[in-house]
């Protein structure tokens, strides 16, 4: 293009430069996104271009007194995108999909956790769109001259030269990028944050077409996938808790380095520690949640199916049909709820537990919640524990139930009053607040099991307790290393990082005989361990999870990023790593695992796209109606 036809559109190459330089700077001060080499910076550094040429260059369609004001507007509208993934990022570690900004619904309850992670600083992020005002009041911009239509196509073959330059290089450092939908900090990294939500969109286009196109032959040849990786149950423990009560507890972001640890020469989950030798204790055990974290921990835990890569099943597939566990423990007689003080429809519970086959939800409105006995999220763990031995009291038996605790949520504050522990000092506020939360969640859980035990639900109960995602995220690993005294977090270490506690405690059994076990494993094998243990067999069901006490099972357990962890080696971010060590392995150590983990992750993904279950022949297809499953205060009602 000519200097003449440059000078036409001084206004939107304005624009394009001040936001270019912004998503360059927001890239380098708030993303952590990994860089290897000069040319994978040269590629962060191009990749805005084309977008911001683009949706700025829209503006060469309207009259010329429109086009700036059109161009100020976008530039508006594209900083909020960036500065949404700034604050989504801050906490989640991710990039904002489709499918999360549904979830708004959800943005109401966030309350002290949203404001925290606003900082004074990012009022500079509007800077520029000062200055692109007070040049569009300036008369020389006010009116800028018509684009011929050769002018127009130069400019817009310009802006396909950019995209294509930029994929191609692309394309050379990371092959076959855009089949990595899993990986979005890969995509963002050489497609530029706004070309990967127009990726995001077409892969939202996709993923809807798949239930309508979805068949019965499609879920066959899952099943028998299934069906070749299926383990027989360990038979000494098979039925080792037949007919008993299940209490599932979920502790909010609780993860495996705090247990049996100390701080200040105090011990950080001191009941824990103590309950643990009493049950058989997974150690090796990690979470595999997604973008929908506790919602994610609870699907997952239910159905022994992977979560999305993108948003949160809870939301995008709540009427899907499902076979979890409260329909397969309705066949054996069971009754099942959720307790949890928080509002009914958020995460879209009240739908989704309709779809899990729930005949009950005490949400807040069955909890007497006052502002003494709430912080932050909600109502304290300890009040909620309290109440709810109440609810359990009155369920019908056998039941299957989960709780899930509130207290130790992000931004982790805690009145003076339940600090049984300090701060930890280190640069982080969030992981300084982080060990007093913990420490009092421990204190409601030893609460808790005490309650239980007056209740006379104790004794006739299996009570499985773990940890539902990670607390602290990758953007606190300076202060995580001086707490584990490393000298940094690698990628080895982040993978190490998420695990979290998987406790069994059956009353009469495991005290007698406790265990800790060191075997790889992961929330998806929760449901078929607990089946076993109820005696209930497994063969015929679709999951992907094995039962943890199989005597000859894969020591193998896949992230939803598509990271896995063997019995030797840990794989993430492209390398392969030896457990023993941290070192890099050698010889395509991880090789024979990569296909497995991809194809279980893409099974998943299809019965839960295509609604593939609802080709699932099954003897009992009656669930809840949603009427039914709605709360009401009287409990004694139900």
């Amino acid at each position: 293009m000519r200097k003449k036809s440059f000078s036409k559109i001084s206004y939107l190459l304005i624009a394009t430069v001040f936001l270019w330089i912004k998503t360059y700077i927001v890239y380098k001060t708030s993303f952590d996104i990994k860089i290897e080499n000069f040319t994978q910076e040269f590629i962060l550094f191009i990749n805005p271009l084309s977008f911001l040429l683009l949706i700025f260059g829209i503006g060469l369609f309207m009259k010329e007194k429109n086009r700036n004001r059109y161009v100020f507007g976008a530039s508006i509208l594209v900083t909020g995108i960036l500065l949404a993934n700034m604050v989504f990022y801050r906490f989640f570690n991710d990039f904002l999909t489709i499918p999360v900004l549904f979830q708004t619904s959800n943005m109401g309850d966030l309350g002290s956790s949203i404001s925290t992670l606003f900082l004074p600083t990012d009022i500079l992020m509007f800077v520029d769109i000062v200055i692109l005002f007070f040049l569009l009041r300036k008369p020389t911009f006010r009116t800028e001259a018509r684009m011929t239509r050769k002018e127009k196509s130069a400019y817009y073959l310009l802006v396909a030269a950019v995209f294509f330059f930029n994929l191609g290089l692309a394309e050379a450092e990371r092959p076959q990028l855009l089949t990595r939908s899993f990986d979005r900090e890969m995509l963002v990294k050489n497609i530029s944050v706004y070309n990967f939500h127009i990726y995001d969109g077409l892969l939202q286009s996709k993923t809807s077409a798949q239930r309508a196109l979805a068949d019965s032959n499609s879920l066959t040849e899952i099943q028998n996938y299934v069906n070749a990786n299926r383990k027989e149950p360990n038979q000494d423990l098979f039925g080792a808790a037949k007919d008993r009560n299940v209490i599932l507890v979920s502790m909010e972001s609780l993860q495996s380095f705090v247990i049996n640890e100390t701080m200040n020469g105090q011990e950080i989950t001191p009941f824990l520690n103590e309950f643990i030798k009493n049950s058989y204790y997974f150690d090796n055990f990690y979470h595999q949640t997604g973008q929908g974290k506790t919602s994610d921990s609870e699907f997952i835990v239910d159905n022994s199916l992977y979560p999305l890569g993108r948003g949160a099943v809870f939301f995008t597939n709540s009427n899907n049909e499902y076979v979890a566990s409260p329909e397969i423990l309705k066949e054996n007689g069971y009754y099942s709820a959720v307790l949890h003080s928080n509002n009914k429809s958020f995460w879209n519970r009240d739908l989704m537990y309709h779809s899990l086959g729930y005949d009950r939800f005490f949400d807040v409105n069955d909890y007497d919640v006052t502002d003494e006995n709430s912080i932050g999220w909600g109502l304290k763990d300890k009040e909620f524990f309290e109440q709810s031995v109440d609810h359990l009291a009155q369920l019908p038996q056998p039941f299957y139930t989960r709780l899930i605790t509130l207290t130790n949520h992000f931004p982790f504050e805690i009145g003076e009053e339940d600090k049984f522990i300090e701060e930890f000092d280190s640069n982080s506020k969030t992981l300084n607040r982080y060990f007093p939360t913990v420490r009092y969640m421990d204190e409601a859980l030893k609460a808790f099991i005490e309650k239980l035990k007056g209740s006379g639900v104790y004794e006739n109960s299996i009570i499985v307790m773990y940890g539902d995602h990670y607390g602290i995220s990758e953007n606190h690993n300076v202060a995580m290393a001086k707490f584990l005294n490393k000298e940094e977090i690698t990628p080895f270490d982040t993978i190490q990082l998420q695990r979290v506690p998987l406790i069994v405690h059956i009353p009469g059994v495991t005290d007698k005989n406790p265990q800790t076990f060191s075997q790889v494993g992961g929330q998806i094998d929760i449901q078929p361990t607990i089946m076993h243990l109820l005696g209930i067999e497994t063969k015929d069901q679709i999951h992907f999870g094995t039962d943890l006490f199989a005597k000859d099972r894969l020591p193998f357990t896949v992230l939803r990023d598509g990271s896995f962890i063997t019995e030797d080696y840990i794989y993430t971010r492209g390398e392969c790593y030896e457990k023993a060590t941290g070192e890099i392995a050698t010889n395509g150590a991880c090789e024979p695992y990569m296909e497995k983990s991809k194809q279980e992750l893409n099974y998943s993904d299809e019965i839960i796209y295509g609604d593939l279950l609802r080709f699932y022949e099954k003897d009992n297809d009656k669930k809840p109606t949603e009427e039914e499953i709605v709360p009401t205060k009287d409990v004694n009602k139900q």
